[in-house]
């Protein structure tokens, strides 16, 4: 379709098609208390918002706070698009995975794992990831896909920060690879949160003793479940920078273990903001990787909304997040348009 571009290209693979699951991954660092850092969610209550995100997709309403998360100039969550493209092309099945949340969501199709958020990186995250990983790949060995494909969201505030982190500390080159929520990048907030976490490792260090002090949950389990979700199915990644690095650590940990990945089963679909964002490059870091996947996004924009307020995403303001972008590319795959789209977010914010 015109209307979906790739990134990077896997020549052997075919692009999903059919009926989804959807899974949301959701977690908090606690990296995102850091003033400053991330827009993405209210201040004061940034560790709320993968719960607001879950309980919006799973019912198109919340029920921890009275309105849903957005950014201090007014800008909505994109779970708004996620959520409009379920009322019109509902996915087989909505599961939230927690993977640390502050607050449980209401109303949801919970699967917990009995795992903790992680810590400020910058004093260490303080997580198991050896446990995180295996914990993943049993879950992902143990699921029972009744639709065609699955597609694996994420809701995390401030893990591009952690991304970052996590990137360099792996070896892969990432200086302004990484978005961020906010339409100018708050690259010395993050860069010097990043230069302290790093401080806390050493090169004799193994992969899993790194993630552990400075990575986060959802990174971990990600590359743990797309490792062994390939090998029997295709997984749609619905993100963009943050999945990208979840990608690099699959990539690692897969040689460290001799595992294998099955990268003809694996697209990476994010959203035109991220796409063509002058601030981060997503195509240099998926092509550290040592295989070749689909990665794509879908053109999308919110040029003739009603609602001014929508306009701003077009101006570089909260590009992806909440498999917004994995949404658009399914919504497209079903043959529903942008307008379709823009217009039932729109009702939803009425």
């Amino acid at each position: 379709m015109s209307c979906i571009k790739y990134i990077t290209k896997n020549k052997n693979s075919k692009l999903p098609s059919g009926k989804a699951d959807f899974l949301l991954a959701a977690s908090v660092t606690k990296t995102c208390e850091i003033e400053g850092i991330t827009q993405a969610g209210i201040p004061g209550l940034i560790p709320l918002t993968p719960t607001l995100d879950a309980e919006f997709i799973s019912t198109g309403k919340v029920f921890s706070l009275e309105n849903i998360a957005e950014t201090p100039k007014g800008v909505p969550t994109p779970a708004l698009i996620t959520r409009a493209v379920t009322q019109l092309k509902s996915f087989n099945t909505i599961k939230i995975l927690d993977l640390g949340m502050s607050v449980k969501p209401k109303e949801s199709n919970l699967i917990d794992f009995g795992i903790k958020p992680s810590q400020n990186i910058a004093n260490g995250s303080k997580i198991d990831a050896k446990e995180i990983f295996n914990k993943a790949r049993e879950y992902a060995r143990g699921y029972k896909l009744e639709a065609d494909y699955i597609i694996l969201g994420e809701s995390t505030p401030a893990g591009t920060t952690t991304a970052t982190a996590t990137a360099i500390a792996l070896g892969y080159e990432c200086k302004d690879a990484f978005s961020s929520s906010f339409k100018n990048n708050p690259l010395n907030i993050k860069e010097e949160v990043v230069k302290k976490a790093l401080l806390n490792i050493d090169e004799n260090m193994s992969s899993f003793d790194k993630l552990s002090i400075l990575s986060d949950n959802m990174l971990i389990f990600t590359a743990g479940f797309l490792i062994e979700f390939s090998q029997k199915a295709k997984v749609v990644l619905g993100g963009g920078t943050q999945l990208a690095a979840a990608l690099l650590v699959a990539d690692t940990l897969a040689k460290e273990l001799n595992l294998n990945i099955n990268s003809e089963n694996i697209t990476l679909a994010t959203t035109t903001w991220v796409a063509n964002d002058e601030n981060s490059n997503i195509e240099r870091l998926l092509n550290q990787l040592s295989f070749k996947i689909n990665a794509v996004y879908a053109e999308f924009s919110f040029k003739s909304a009603n609602i001014p307020i929508l306009k701003l995403y077009d101006q570089g303001e909260a590009k992806e997040g909440v498999g917004a972008g994995s949404a658009i590319f399914y919504a497209y795959l079903n043959n529903l348009s942008n307008e379709d789209i823009l217009r039932e977010v729109e009702s939803l914010m009425v």
